[in-house]
């Protein structure tokens, strides 16, 4: 009776939230009876720039001086179409999947992906609104390079490019490291998504995290538009969650010079898996500025996000090598614990300046900062028999604290030199952050079973620090320096670029009970780069790089020999060879590449019955990665591809591992979503996306592995007039037929795959 009154109350808490969304629509009078149709596909996909540029025209100067794609409307052949009419056309056109190559680079700033050799793409806001993405790995389930799995013990997302990790603590916002919320990502705030794949040390520094040695992910804000923009959304996602948002856009004064937006996101219910409940909510403010030499902006945020009993990875880490994988259980299925939760709440923003000095130096600078606070109380299931779902529920609770800062500045300069062409870029950036944690834990598990889960009362009686009081327990400072020429030369069809950037990493551990320092790091590297782009034919490139990625090296513990020792930043070394076409309207690219990666390892010294830590382990990660985006045919728009990876490892100790494959990297990746403008009903919009994953394995022996597993999702959407204001239904159902599959075994944590899940929204711009 308790069960089902909690139930009762959850649904209507769920219809009032969508009702609440959607009551302004029905005020202004929108209803049934009044439908228009869409008018016909545009000649260019880009006309979404409208409603994804940086600040409207300043975008379009700063877009062309760095060389990046500014897609711009193309005008309507028929002039007698009403006008009602019109304003369907721009409101469906702002609704189409839109994937462009190019974006931030870093230190080498926004680019055309047509000119650079680097791996870039970014995915407009329309994608995001339209599938009701509520994490950042909604986003990124539509790039055929990444996946996206969970980390240690809670419920935090992280990201797998060509094979290697990206934490969520490395993802940037306008290129900026340390300022993203760590865990979770509300993407409803932001303009793109820009996926890089491939090391990026000299583009972006070393990641603050460690990680994102095989690509990072980027993320724009959004800011004011060129046209001026009111969309209210309403939408419901089962089994009873419910919610919408507000999107706001305006620019005024003269010239349009100023521009201001405000975004307003909000979910709150129960989700497919069983007794997991999730709420969020997303604010975004962004204002600008500019004149025609400058250019100012700045965005602040707020995120909170909450998971109320959810269901967490499983550590398969303890299991024999001669276990199999488990069967996958019912995909709502829950083995979490109903009092386990956490609760993110996070305030950050960047600020951007721009100043051109003449028409061929431009300084800029950004700043950016971060608050967090992190609360939870975890339970880690560790199985120990994968044939009957036996194991252990560790309980463990936490408080976590963050203050960042990040910064950089630069300029880019371009001269010319007889036949040459030249672009200089030079710069520096900094990332301070310090982090403030305690910890309670039970010091036994209960046992569990992932097949028949029982409910216990946690005993979290071992503790680190002060859960409502948590102390300095780590403080890092990176900065570094950075320097390229690219050349360019016969008639620009031929550009090279070398630079380096010269990083140092200092970092320091504290005791969570005394505050002690426990250990100091600080060391320096240099991380040169070398790339090649020739344009044989218009319209097309190919392409070379030689980049590293970096991350902070050890400082060696007391219980090896070599107690103390401080190790130099891993590097590790990337080779890449590609080719590009980009017409505007479709661009398709191949990329070809390999990544070794040093890791940390420990070996027998000698017959001391001792043992030393050096960093002579590798991983060697070999692949390769096809993609295309745009409009096939008239009509019909496509983004997806494949990637190939061959995961190995390398140099382990004692050889006893040396040539097997990554645990958790599959062999295979496959995405591919189509939109299709139905021509017989006008308006009506068909979707689809499959995703395809191979095998992985489950060990570090490779004596049994994960199978491969395919998902398929549908939906539809629907432009029309009501009141004589454009309104966009849509309706999509992810993992049609409810597949039941281990999505990921990334680093010994089993991650069970989405369940059947339905979505509906309603968007009117007003």
């Amino acid at each position: 009776m308790k069960r089902d009154l909690v139930s009762f109350e959850m649904s209507l808490r769920t219809l009032c939230l969508t009702t609440i969304c959607a009551s302004p629509l029905l005020a202004a009078g929108y209803g049934p009876a009044v439908f228009m149709a869409a008018a016909r596909a545009a000649d260019q996909p880009g006309v979404v720039a409208d409603d994804a540029g940086r600040t409207g025209a300043a975008s379009a100067r700063t877009h062309e001086k760095n060389g990046a794609a500014t897609p711009r409307p193309t005008p309507d052949a028929d002039a007698e179409t009403p006008r009602h009419e019109d304003m369907v056309v721009t409101a469906a056109r702002r609704n189409r999947m839109y994937v462009s190559s190019g974006g931030d680079l870093g230190a080498l700033g926004n680019k055309k992906g047509l000119d650079v050799p680097f791996n870039i793409r970014s995915y407009n806001s329309s994608l995001i609104l339209n599938q009701q993405s509520q994490t950042l790995g909604d986003v990124l389930l539509n790039d055929p390079t990444v996946r996206t799995t969970m980390g240690y013990g809670n419920y935090a997302q992280l990201f797998q490019i060509r094979g290697f990790t990206l934490y969520g603590d490395d993802v940037a916002i306008d290129g900026l490291y340390g300022v993203t919320p760590r865990q979770l990502v509300s993407p409803q705030l932001y303009d793109s998504v820009q996926v890089l794949n491939g090391a990026s040390a000299f583009l972006n520094g070393a990641a603050p995290g460690g990680s994102a040695v095989g690509g990072n992910v980027n993320l724009i804000p959004k800011r004011a538009a060129a046209t001026d923009i009111t969309r209210i959304t309403g939408d419901y996602t089962s089994s009873g969650q419910g919610g919408g948002a507000f999107d706001i856009s305006r620019r005024f004064g003269k010239d349009h010079a100023f521009g201001f937006r405000f975004n307003a996101a909000g979910m709150d219910g129960e989700t497919p898996i069983k007794g997991e409940r999730r709420d969020d909510v997303a604010l975004g403010a962004a204002l600008d500025w500019h004149n025609d030499d400058t250019r100012i902006d700045m965005n602040m945020n707020y995120q909170k996000q909450q998971v109320y009993g959810g269901r967490s990875a499983i550590i398969v880490s303890s299991l024999a090598d001669g276990m199999p994988a488990p069967k996958a259980t019912a995909p709502s299925e829950n083995w979490g614990q109903r009092w386990a939760y956490t609760d993110l709440s996070y305030l950050f923003g960047t600020l951007n300046i721009e100043h051109d000095f003449g028409s061929h130096i431009t300084a800029y600078g950004k700043f950016g900062a971060q608050g967090g606070n992190e609360m939870g109380n975890y339970a880690t299931t560790t199985l120990t028999n994968s044939r009957t779902g036996a194991g252990g529920v560790g309980a463990m609770a936490d408080a976590y604290n963050v203050m960042n800062e990040a910064t950089q500045a630069g300029i880019h300069a371009h001269v010319t030199t007889g036949p040459i062409k030249h672009e200089i870029n030079a710069g520096g950036s900094a990332i301070w952050e310090e982090s403030d944690a305690a910890y309670s834990m039970s010091l036994t598990s209960q046992a569990g079973n992932i097949y028949h889960p029982t409910q216990f009362t946690p005993q979290e009686t071992y503790s680190g620090g002060i859960l409502n009081n948590p102390g300095r327990v780590a403080w890092n400072k990176l900065y570094s320096l950075f320097l390229s020429d690219t050349m360019t030369f016969w008639h620009d069809r031929i550009a090279l670029t070398g630079g380096f950037r010269y990083q140092d990493i200092l970092s320091d551990s504290y005791d969570y009970n005394t505050s002690k320092l426990t250990t100091h790091y600080d060391a320096a590297a240099f991380s040169p780069v070398i790339g090649l782009v020739i344009h044989p034919v218009k319209h097309a490139a190919l392409y070379f790089n030689r980049i590293q990625g970096l991350s902070a090296g050890q400082t060696v513990g007391a219980t090896y020999v070599n107690a103390g020792q401080v190790f130099a930043p891993y590097q590790s070394t990337q080779y890449e060879v590609g080719a590009k076409y980009d017409v505007g309207r479709f661009a398709a690219g191949v990329a070809f590449f390999q990544t070794a990666m040093p890791q940390g390892m420990t070996e027998a010294y000698g017959n001391t019955g001792q043992e030393i830590y050096t960093q002579d382990g590798r991983q060697r990660n070999r692949g390769m990665e096809l993609t295309f985006n745009g409009e096939i045919l008239r009509g019909l728009r496509f983004n997806g591809g494949l990637t190939l990876i061959d995961a190995k490892q390398m140099h382990t100790a004692g050889g006893a591992y040396d040539g097997k494959t990554v645990i958790g990297v599959p062999n295979y990746t496959i995405n591919g979503n189509l939109e299709y403008d139905v021509p017989f009903v006008k308006g009506l919009t068909l979707v689809g996306r499959v995703i395809s994953t191979g095998k992985q394995q489950f060990n570090s022996m490779n004596t049994t592995h994960l199978p491969a597993w395919s998902r398929f999702d549908l939906g539809a959407r629907y432009t029309f007039l009501a009141a004589k204001k454009p309104l966009t239904a849509r309706f999509e159902v992810d993992n049609i037929g409810n597949q039941r599959y281990w999505a990921s075994v990334y680093q010994s944590d089993l991650v069970m795959g989405d369940p059947e899940t339905f979505k509906f929204s309603i968007s009117a711009d007003l």
